[in-house]
């Protein structure tokens, strides 16, 4: 695991496993369903992650946007790719809504909608509620 990977609480926050990714539940819920998508490699450049990589990729997003429909219908989705603070190659994963959510107990606002999403905004998930989310999300995207 690689350390963007290990900042995102892999393994106790993963949702799906590929080969060269990996599909977390980003700790800091922007908006209900907030993913990482993060390559397992080392590499930090987008460029340099390889063609298998980039053709799992789209696999990845496939599944990502059936499985996110399945949990709870978004309105839009983004892919943010920063790696500014950390460094391996990854995707801030939203789904946005127009409309505030409700999910285990919890109020989630897209406190960005319609522009650009609020990446600080939403409840930072501990355990077990991160794992909760991540077993949830896995069943919807069964």
């Amino acid at each position: 695991a690689n350390a963007t990977m290990i900042k995102f609480g892999y393994p106790d926050s993963l949702v799906r496993e590929y080969e060269h990714w990996v599909v977390l539940v980003r700790p800091q819920q922007a908006t209900l369903g907030a993913l990482v998508l993060v390559c397992k490699g080392e590499a930090q450049a987008f460029s340099d992650i390889g063609g298998a990589a980039h053709g799992e990729l789209q696999q990845a997003v496939g599944d990502i946007e059936r499985g996110m429909t399945a949990f709870r219908p978004y309105d839009k989705i983004n892919y943010l790719m920063l790696m500014m603070v950390d460094k391996e190659v990854h995707f801030h994963v939203l789904p946005r809504y127009a409309q505030t959510q409700d999910y285990d107990e919890t109020t989630y606002e897209d406190a960005g909608w319609p522009a650009l999403p609020n990446l600080g905004a939403g409840p930072t998930l501990q355990q077990p509620a991160l794992a909760a989310l991540a077993d949830a999300l896995k069943k919807a995207w069964a």
